[in-house]
């Protein structure tokens, strides 16, 4: 029996350590149950309340390759508290053939994911409840609901009972200048991109310690965001104006806005920064932007209900000035962000991402697999993959011959005990050695690794692949597949500006998913983490001139 062990704590206000123990107990527990664990996988600091965990995909994917028959774990909360997500965990893994065990309720079954999973489901929701409830306490008495405020530093200090106080704040006086002056100056004409800008430029650290951006600055008004919506600052501290909950099919947090009703308000004079002059003066400038013209058409357009396109290189473009990413600019452009929002880059110039894409696909499609470079590749990575294949072979063929020689020991013995010997210490030994050999019948179930073969004509294959994918970007009905497959094979572009003004193109790609387009499975078994024997200009970063 192939065990693998799953562990999670969810909080950053737990222990390590609570990895550790979770971990001991399972592995005395594989051990009672004569089985042998071939995986650990873990989570830490993260909510039981979401699948969207690393150790715990990592798992599922083990489980789909068959790598071992059962998931072991210290109870059912720690796989999930989601009742819907315990559900499916238990039928994937049920499709897998892999059986669920807990140290707490032994094996899972139907009835224990219903119920305990109804359990888990209640436990968090009255979790969130008391946490609300001395959250709310701690506002009225005056105290932080939870985060910091730029403007302000956190006090700490021990209260009468010899318990750390929780909640306190001080002004912080340098950066009470700054929130001032960012009102004035907004309340005097200047944008929030040109403020956020000038005070880059005077090095003056933003919230915590990044650079300042118009964002920070402007907020939602509505919901009370941003450095000229923060009540806070007026003396006024303002609480649950707004709930967090967890999209189901994502596992972040979205904020939806509680109704005015249901705020707590706690006036806080002694935390006042801004006088009621100037909040005014804010609060007016903000309006008459608002019922311009402009913005009112923006917001009848309802452009946030439309689904943005996802373009190919969303979020894969680098500025070869400055190594930041580049953002939109207008419908069809895209440009350094920093250059254009912080104004720390000199790479200003801008690029129709239609130009930018069908180049991309050009290097993809001619540039990064030259046919001398993938037949070198082909031979190394074949040699290297092989290599370790035949380390695995070296360690079954010793598995083999323990086997073997392990088995005659026991035939010896149990000779032995047939004549009439039943010391206790023999049977002890006799006891052992039949664990020992159950671990490596176990061990040599798994089939023998086979060579990995790949194509020798790769390069033609993989273009043929490229071309036809290009076609499918055409096809509405099929452009969203071809599109996550095409990103897949890019790691990243880095697009510089020479001194010339020529502009030229780097692309990196990522070979394991360049050589799985080209022959799917052919590089399924193999450790990715070992692909270093690549040589040639064809893999090399492919470059072009536009």
């Amino acid at each position: 029996m192939r065990i693998a062990i799953y562990a999670r704590f969810s909080s950053t206000m737990q222990s390590e350590a609570s990895i550790e123990d979770q971990t001991r107990l399972c592995l005395e527990q594989a051990e009672h149950l004569g089985g042998s664990v071939v995986g650990t996988f873990s989570d830490m600091a993260l909510s039981g309340a979401s699948m969207h965990r690393p150790g715990l995909e990592r798992l599922l994917t083990q489980a789909k390759s068959g790598a071992f028959d059962v998931v072991l774990s210290e109870a059912l909360d720690r796989l999930s508290r989601d009742q819907a997500d315990v559900a499916t965990l238990y039928k994937h893994l049920s499709f897998y053939s892999v059986r669920i065990v807990t140290l707490s309720e032994g094996e899972i079954n139907e009835l224990h994911v219903g119920l305990k999973g109804t359990m888990n489901q209640l436990f968090l929701k009255d979790l969130a409840n008391k946490t609300r409830r001395g959250l709310r306490g701690r506002v009225e008495a005056g105290h932080s609901g939870g985060g910091k405020s730029y403007g302000y530093d956190v006090v700490r200090r021990l209260g009468e009972d010899g318990e750390m106080v929780t909640g306190e704040r001080t002004i912080n006086d340098y950066e009470a200048q700054i929130i001032r002056k960012i009102f004035r100056e907004f309340s005097e004409g200047h944008s929030p991109k040109a403020i956020a800008r000038k005070l880059n430029e005077d090095q003056v650290p933003g919230p915590r310690g990044r650079m300042w951006r118009d964002t920070a600055i402007r907020g939602h008004r509505t919901r009370g965001t941003g450095i000229l919506n923060n009540e806070l600052y007026i003396g006024r501290m303002v609480w649950n104006r707004l709930r967090y909950i967890k999209d189901p099919s994502t596992g972040k947090r979205v904020s939806r806005q509680n109704p005015e009703s249901e705020w707590v308000i706690t006036e806080v004079p002694e935390l006042r920064i801004v006088d009621d002059e100037l909040w005014a003066a804010v609060k007016k400038r903000q309006g008459e932007i608002e019922s311009s013209p402009r913005v009112q058409g923006i917001r009848e357009s309802r452009f946030w209900e439309r689904r943005r396109k996802m373009h190919l290189l969303t979020g894969l473009l680098h500025c070869g000035c400055c190594g930041g990413g580049f953002a939109a600019v207008g419908r069809d452009y895209v440009a350094c962000s920093a250059a254009r929002k912080l104004q720390t880059c000199e790479q200003t110039k801008s690029f129709k991402r239609s130009v930018l894409e069908a180049a991309v696909l050009d290097l993809l499609r001619d540039r990064l697999m030259q046919p001398d470079a993938v037949a070198e590749f082909v031979a190394a990575f074949s040699r290297e993959v092989n290599r370790q294949r035949n380390s695995e072979n070296a360690e079954r063929a010793k598995a083999e011959k323990d086997r073997a020689a392990l088995a005659k020991k026991l035939d010896g013995l149990y000779d032995a005990v047939a004549n009439g010997l039943r010391t206790r210490g023999l049977l002890e030994r006799l006891e052992k050695m039949e664990s020992e050999l159950r671990e490596l019948d176990e061990a040599l179930v798994t089939p023998e690794p086979s060579p990995v073969r790949l194509h020798p004509n790769l390069a033609a294959q993989y273009r043929k692949r490229i071309n036809d994918l290009t076609q499918t970007l055409k096809n509405p009905e099929l452009r969203t597949t071809a599109l996550e497959i095409i990103r897949s094979l890019i790691q990243h572009v880095t697009v510089t500006v020479d001194q010339n003004g020529d502009v030229l193109l780097e692309l990196f790609g990522a070979i394991t998913a360049m050589i799985d387009v080209a022959q799917p499975g052919g590089v399924t078994d193999a450790d990715h983490g070992s692909v270093k024997v690549v040589a040639g200009a064809g893999f090399e970063p492919a470059t072009f001139r536009l």
